[in-house]
C-alpha cells in the first residue's frame, strides 16, 4: 500500500475542513444543527477509532469516557459556575484521569476479556450515576443553563447557543482532533501502535514497551471522547446518563465500522452516513430501522473494510 506524502494526507484533511467551514453558510437551518451534532460525534468515533483500529483493542466501555467528559463538564457549570473553557477543561482531566485508572486495570487482559472488563467498568460508572441522582439528575439528567453557556473570546461574549458559534464550536473541536489524530498516526509512536496491533510479541523483541504503548492510546483515546462529551453538554447544554449506557459504546464502534477502522476520516464519515440514514429513513415510516439494517447489510457485503477503508484498499491506497 503507497502512503501518502505528508503534504498531500494535511491537503486532504485541510480541505475537508474548509468545506466544513464553507458549507455552514448554504446549510439550512436544520441541517446546520445536525451537522454540529454529528461533528462532535464524529471525534467520539475518531478517540474510539484511535484503540480500536490502530490498536487492535475492541472495547465496550468507551461510553463511560464520554460521559465522563460529559458530567464533567456539565456537573462544573451547573454545580460550581465555572466557566466555559474551565468546564470543558474539567471535562478533559475527568477524562484522561479515568482513561489512565481503566487502562491501568483493564490492560492485565486482552481480546475478549477486555472488551467484557471495559463493559464492566462502563456498567459501574452508569450505576454511579443514577445512584447520586441528586448531583447528576439521574435518568432524568440536567439541562445546562443558557446564560451559563458563554463563550468569552477578547471581551465578547459568545452564546453557544447561537447555531453560527455552536457551529464553529464544533468545528473548531474536529478539526484539532482529526489533525491531532493525523499527525498521531503518522508519528513513530502511532507505527509502534500499529505493530502491536499486527503482532504484539514480535514488538515486544524489538524492544518495544507494548503495556506502556497500549496505556498511552487508552489514555489518549479516552481523552479525545472526554473532549466530545464536554463539548456536547456545553454545545446542546444537556447530560443524561443515557450516554453512559452500554448503547453508547456500541454506536462508536459502528461508527468506525462503517467508515473504515484504521483511518483518519472513515470514522467521521461512518457517523455523518448512520446519522442521516436514520434521520432521512425515520421522516418516511416507522420501520425505519428495517432499512438501517438493510443499508448496513449491503454495505458489508460491497465495502467490508468500511467504506473509506475499502475505497482504500481497491481504488486509492494513500489515503491515510
Amino acid at each position: 500500500m503507497k502512503e501518502a506524502s505528508p503534504a498531500k494526507a494535511y491537503a486532504l484533511h485541510l480541505g475537508i475542513i474548509g468545506l466544513l467551514f464553507a458549507i455552514s453558510f448554504v446549510l439550512p437551518e436544520y441541517h446546520h444543527g445536525l451537522l454540529a451534532r454529528i461533528m462532535v460525534l464524529a471525534v467520539f468515533a475518531m478517540g474510539y477509532n484511535m484503540l480500536f483500529g490502530y490498536v487492535g483493542l475492541l472495547s465496550l466501555g468507551h461510553a463511560m469516557f464520554f460521559s465522563a467528559g460529559l458530567y464533567g463538564a456539565g456537573l462544573a457549570v451547573i454545580h460550581l459556575g465555572w466557566s466555559v473553557p474551565a468546564a470543558f477543561a474539567a471535562g478533559l482531566a475527568c477524562g484522561a484521569l479515568l482513561a489512565l485508572v481503566i487502562g491501568v486495570l483493564a490492560l492485565r487482559t486482552s481480546g475478549v476479556a477486555f472488551m467484557i472488563v471495559t463493559m464492566m467498568f462502563a456498567q459501574v460508572f452508569y450505576l454511579i450515576i443514577l445512584y447520586f441522582a441528586s448531583w447528576t439528575g439521574g435518568d432524568q439528567g440536567l439541562v445546562v443553563p443558557q446564560s451559563a453557556r458563554v463563550l468569552v473570546l477578547g471581551g465578547t461574549s459568545l452564546g453557544l447557543t447561537n447555531p453560527t458559534v455552536r457551529y464553529m464550536s464544533a468545528l473548531a473541536l474536529f478539526s484539532i482532533v482529526l489533525l491531532v489524530t493525523l499527525a498521531v498516526v503518522r508519528s513513530r509512536y502511532g507505527r509502534v501502535l500499529v505493530a502491536i496491533r499486527e503482532n504484539e510479541e514480535r514488538t515486544k523483541m524489538l524492544g518495544y514497551d507494548t503495556f506502556s504503548n497500549k496505556l498511552a492510546a487508552v489514555v489518549v483515546s479516552g481523552t479525545i471522547c472526554a473532549a466530545s462529551g464536554a463539548a456536547y453538554a456545553l454545545l446542546f447544554g444537556y447530560v443524561g446518563s443515557t450516554f453512559a449506557s452500554v448503547q453508547y459504546s456500541i454506536l462508536p464502534l459502528l461508527w468506525v465500522l462503517l467508515g473504515g477502522a484504521a483511518t483518519t476520516l472513515g470514522p467521521s464519515i461512518g457517523t455523518l452516513f448512520m446519522y442521516y440514514v436514520v434521520d432521512v429513513t425515520s421522516g418516511y415510516t416507522s420501520a425505519y430501522l428495517l432499512i438501517v439494517g438493510i443499508a448496513l447489510i449491503l454495505l458489508v457485503l460491497f465495502f467490508p473494510k468500511g467504506i473509506l477503508g475499502t475505497i482504500r484498499q481497491r481504488w486509492l491506497g494513500w489515503l491515510p
